[in-house]
């Protein structure tokens, strides 16, 4: 009896160790473990596992999902207004390197994000805001963004190989919002817009009026050869009917008497004296 109660407990004690050195980890992380205090080089894939019995193994489960930082950073441009602006950065952390990362910098909740990523928007906006004015912060957006990125790029990389985790942290995308700047400054590009808007404006209506005036001297210039080709081709038209007439006349005698007798309305004309009507009846 005293052996087969041994045994049980023996069992028990054997299915508890079972149990408590078993570790499940899910989609989107992986698993890097600490016996009694040092980090494993090895990591956890998703699924499940089994460990050093507790107290003696305590596993991390470590996102590599993309993860969002975003922080407002304030800096000075090349003209020393003032100007702030909100940048999201999406970066994820390379499996393989999670436990160098946790023994570099630690592991709890936005140990990272705090630790890394928000240090590094800072310096890199101030340091990227001084090399543009505040003017060309807003029309070379896109040359300050690629800026930003490849500063965050290596920013990121230097801090990690201090602690020897070189590339454990990927950087997915960095978005920049809109640079904002002091009210008297907007109130000025505001002012200035307007001002150029206006010379715009000026300018066009010049050349609009310069355009009517080239249009209404051309008119002009054009008129008296315009009315001089309609009386030249008036004069040739009438020329060629009279020509043609005169051929008609020559070769038909008859053609004014038979144009007199199409027009005759049976009407005998009343004629005082002796004249005699032009009208020849044979």
């Amino acid at each position: 009896m005293k052996s087969a109660a041994i045994a049980v407990v023996l069992a028990v004690l054997l299915l508890l160790g079972l149990a408590t050195s078993c570790t499940s980890i899910d989609t989107g992380t992986v698993g890097v473990v600490k016996y009694l205090g040092a980090v494993q080089p090895e990591v956890l894939t998703e699924g499940v596992h089994l460990t050093r019995p507790w107290p003696f193994a305590d596993v991390i489960d470590v996102g590599v999902a993309v993860f969002p930082t975003q922080a407002e950073a304030t800096a000075a441009s090349k003209d020393l207004q003032g100007v702030t602006t909100k940048v999201t950065v999406q970066w994820s952390i390379a499996d393989r390197l999670a436990p160098k990362l946790v023994r570099g910098f630690g592991y709890h909740e936005g140990a990272w994000s705090l630790g890394i990523m928000e240090p590094a928007i800072q310096e890199v906006v101030k340091a990227t805001a001084a090399q543009y004015t505040a003017e060309q912060l807003i029309t070379r957006r896109s040359e300050v963004k690629l800026g930003i990125e490849k500063g965050l790029s290596a920013f990121v990389e230097h801090t990690l190989t201090q602690k020897d985790c070189r590339g454990a942290i990927r950087i997915a995308n960095v978005a920049v919002t809109n640079f904002h700047f002091s009210k008297e400054f907007d109130a000025a590009i505001e002012a200035k817009v307007k001002a150029e808007q206006s010379a715009l404006q000026a300018e066009n209506d010049k050349r609009k009026r310069v355009t009517d005036a080239e249009a209404t001297a051309k008119e002009r210039t054009l008129a008296p050869d315009a009315t001089a080709y309609q009386t030249e081709v008036e004069s040739r038209a009438r020329a060629a009917a009279i020509q043609r007439e005169s051929a008609a006349l020559a070769s038909s005698p008859n053609l004014v008497e038979l144009r007199i007798a199409e027009r005759w309305d049976g009407k005998l004309p009343t004629y005082t004296g002796s004249a005699i009507p032009l009208l020849q009846l044979k």
